[in-house]
């Protein structure tokens, strides 16, 4: 058949198969870009994970051997990072973990595996390196299908002490959170300060910030703490 008749059948073109690699230097603006992407108008209005993304590279937090980029034929589509985390348990040692995040993926991408692939693939990886467990926030309605189970199971809360419907955890190591109960504390490296976050996003394209019905739900999302 011809390439004339298949337009006329409006028969999708095949994708370029995904590549799933280290992220290099060369890759970073690009990554922030998509991350900006992914994430603008999806928890606030604008976002600032780019930012977040750009200060832990440079953390000492962060592990590069769990920086990946997803590619499809040139095109950077995805992106995920860890960070190191712990687990502080009263009266004994700190239990040391992985933080993922954040993870993303352009829009026009979204909902195609992308970032399911770039979670299973990291997640492999960071077991084959020795790590033994992985905490992040998040949707449970996403992150469930992974593995992921409510931190409230292992007796793991917040750092300021809460149970959190949005706070969950993985074992890469089986029985690695059976005497994990204490309070997660993710890596100085999220934090934000508003007015760097300002100057960093003054580089980028001008986008509009608006409310979305996201915002709402991820609003009642994290006030699920109890």
């Amino acid at each position: 058949m011809s390439s004339k008749n298949n337009n006329k059948l409006n028969i999708p073109e095949a994708r370029a198969a995904m590549d799933i690699r280290l992220e290099i230097p060369a890759d970073y603006r690009e990554t922030e870009t998509l991350t900006r992407e992914a994430f603008w108008n999806q928890y606030v209005p604008g976002c600032a994970e780019h930012l977040v993304l750009h200060q832990l590279r440079r953390h000492p937090d962060f592990v590069p051997a769990l920086d990946f980029v997803a590619e499809e034929d040139g095109r950077l589509v995805g992106h995920i990072a860890y960070t190191r985390a712990v687990i502080c348990r009263e009266g004994r040692d700190s239990l040391a973990v992985l933080c993922l995040g954040p993870v993303s993926v352009l829009p026009d991408r979204q909902r195609a595996g992308v970032g399911s692939a770039l979670i299973r693939h990291s997640l492999e990886a960071a077991r084959n390196l020795g790590f033994p467990a992985v905490c992040l926030y998040g949707d449970p309605r996403y992150y469930h299908r992974f593995g992921f189970r409510c931190a409230e199971k292992y007796d793991i809360r917040t750092e300021d002490g809460f149970y959190a419907a949005a706070l969950h955890a993985l074992e890469l190591k089986p029985g690695a959170l059976a005497d994990a109960a204490g309070r997660f504390a993710e890596s100085p490296g999220y934090a934000v300060d508003e007015k760097a976050l300002a100057a960093f996003d003054a580089g980028f394209a001008p986008k509009h910030r608006e409310e979305t019905p996201s915002q709402q739900e991820f609003r009642f999302l994290a006030s699920l703490r109890y």
